[in-house]
């Protein structure tokens, strides 16, 4: 999160169009829905459905996903606890982006710091963002991962993975917990909609 001597010459350069402007032309109100949680929590599964189910009602609305964004915008980072926080520092800003353009904007990444989420959700503005808790225990996650991941992090093929040699920062105060231990797919998906119908 360094700034360059040269951002001193830099200066923002408004525009004529307002985020009120966009949010009245797309007819909803442009949010960030963060899904935090351990890998196999089912953060992107429910995404996935809660995009559909808003695509279905005539809403504007994109999905980041956490594997999907390393494969081009953040393919140069790696694991460690800084390149994390990159991660999480660029995606917070493209999300707060995609909100002032108006849509609602689903952010599904294991974001395991407490910290970096505060930023996101500063990024957002608090009136704008949703944090969703997704929450799972480290068994059950490890039993539900098709590509194995559990096993080879415990077996010390992965480094700094988050539940096993890397920690996870459970949130403090969530707009909503997903317990998918206990609530189906679409159980999940129903609650994550009517935060967000109470917002937009």
């Amino acid at each position: 999160m360094k700034n360059s001597d040269s951002n001193s010459n830099i200066v923002w350069h408004e525009g004529k169009i307002t985020y009120e402007d966009r949010c009245k032309n797309l007819e909803q109100k442009g949010i960030v829905v963060w899904f935090t949680g351990l890998s196999g929590s089912g953060k992107s599964t429910i995404a996935v459905e809660v995009e559909r189910e808003l695509i279905k009602t005539g809403k504007a609305v994109y999905r980041l996903d956490g594997d999907n964004i390393r494969h081009g915008l953040n393919s140069d980072l790696g694991f460690s606890e800084e390149d994390r926080n990159e991660n999480i520092r660029r995606i917070a800003e493209v999300a707060a982006l995609m909100k002032d353009a108006g849509l609602i904007t689903l952010a599904s990444f294991i974001s395991p710091f407490q910290e970096m989420r505060k930023f996101a959700c500063k990024k957002a503005g608090e009136e704008n963002f949703i944090e969703v808790y997704v929450k799972a225990d480290v068994e059950t996650c490890a039993q539900r991962d098709p590509k194995g991941l559990y096993d080879k992090a415990k077996q010390g093929e992965i480094d700094n993975f988050t539940g096993i040699s890397s920690p996870y920062e459970e949130p403090k105060n969530p707009e909503l917990v997903i317990d998918t231990t206990k609530l189906s797919i679409q159980e999940s998906v129903q609650k994550v909609l009517a935060e967000i119908n109470d917002l937009v």
